[in-house]
């Protein structure tokens, strides 16, 4: 099996694998903290991270993966910034109507975009900033309701989305810069984000909700959800980094506006939430907003190895002049050779 080939499975393997655990993770703490009481996010994340890192030192023990030190300031600051980030979301939904706070997470994607356009150099094409217009437009027609604002709310929702999208992006330039695996990097940053939720939660989990997480009535079915939910907290973050370091920050923010759309669906299936035309219309309009984002996507990674393609037998062909004369060709036709079947592509590419 090609490299090219390999790469586009592992990539449609963590989508996938991100889907199918974020949904279920949604579920699983929508029944813990709806139906059972346990409001106490933050600090159910710590531990999340908790039991994340203490499965993947399991791992390290039976060799699973290789452990890969690396410059330990950039994961000391890189792990802080992401709990913080967390911790910040959280406070945002706090000080937040629902209605404001989906707007929060809205905005991560066009924030992302900039950022990495300023500090990176990354161009997005038109085709790919319509489509992500059109996402956000069907995103926003099926979860923003009310919008309620007042002076703290936003300030911390200013500063939840700029941690969120630096976070995001260190995750991808971390993984390149270093050559480190999500698996590798989760590894080494998770017990420093659990850290930082496990000293803030308890405090931000009281300020919220008004209730102390230890003094908690811990019952069996409580204790079941909670373990069930570490679990799926494990393939969560994993996928998380997985998907963010195949692909780009970007498509992750988008992966989980699709996830956002699965949870509405479910929850009208499962649970009976309340369902309208706005969700419905909101929906469909972010599915298409979705494909033509996946669309122009495949297409552009295409046209970018075709080039590469080109360049790669355009310096083969300069290296090696004799080549050609040996199978009875002029050395110029070394050169020429790629143009015609790189022409036919790029005609079927824009047919």
């Amino acid at each position: 099996m090609s490299e090219n080939k390999r790469f586009q499975l592992g990539t449609i393997g963590a989508l996938s694998l991100s889907v199918v655990s974020s949904v279920s993770i949604v579920i699983c703490n929508k029944a813990l903290m709806s139906s059972l009481g346990f409001r106490f996010a933050t600090t159910l994340t710590s531990w999340h991270l908790l039991v994340t890192f203490c499965s993947l030192h399991v791992a390290l023990w039976m060799k699973l993966f290789e452990h890969k030190p690396f410059d330990p300031r950039t994961v000391v600051g890189f792990g802080i910034l992401n709990g913080i980030s967390i911790g910040l979301l959280n406070l945002s939904l706090g000080f937040n109507s629902v209605g404001f706070y989906q707007m929060t997470k809205l905005a991560i994607i066009p924030c992302t975009v900039l950022l990495e356009t300023l500090f990176l150099s990354k161009k997005f094409s038109r085709s790919i900033q319509l489509s992500l217009c059109v996402l956000l437009l069907g995103v926003g027609i099926a979860t923003v309701t009310d919008l309620q604002l007042n002076f703290l709310g936003s300030i911390l929702s200013l500063l939840a989305i700029l941690t969120t999208c630096v976070a995001q992006i260190m995750t991808n330039t971390i993984q390149k810069k270093f050559k480190v695996s999500s698996t590798q990097l989760l590894y080494q940053s998770s017990p420093y984000q659990a850290m930082t939720l496990f000293i803030s939660g308890p405090f931000l989990d009281k300020f919220l909700t008004q209730q102390n997480v230890f003094a908690f009535r811990y019952t069996p079915q409580v204790l079941v959800f909670i373990a069930l939910s570490c679990l799926i907290a494990v393939s969560v973050n994993f996928s998380t980094f997985l998907v963010i370091g195949k692909t780009s920050p970007v498509t992750y923010q988008v992966l989980g506006h699709l996830k956002t759309c699965l949870v509405l669906a479910f929850g009208y299936i499962l649970l009976h939430d309340p369902f309208n035309w706005r969700n419905i219309l909101g929906i469909l309009i972010a599915l298409i907003g979705m494909v033509l984002y996946s669309y122009y996507c495949s297409r552009e990674g295409q046209k970018k190895a075709i080039e590469v393609s080109v360049q790669l037998q355009t310096k083969e062909g300069e290296s090696d002049p004799l080549i050609g004369m040996e199978n009875g060709a002029g050395a110029i036709d070394d050169v020429a050779l790629p143009i015609a079947p790189i022409r036919k592509a790029d005609k079927d590419l824009n047919a």
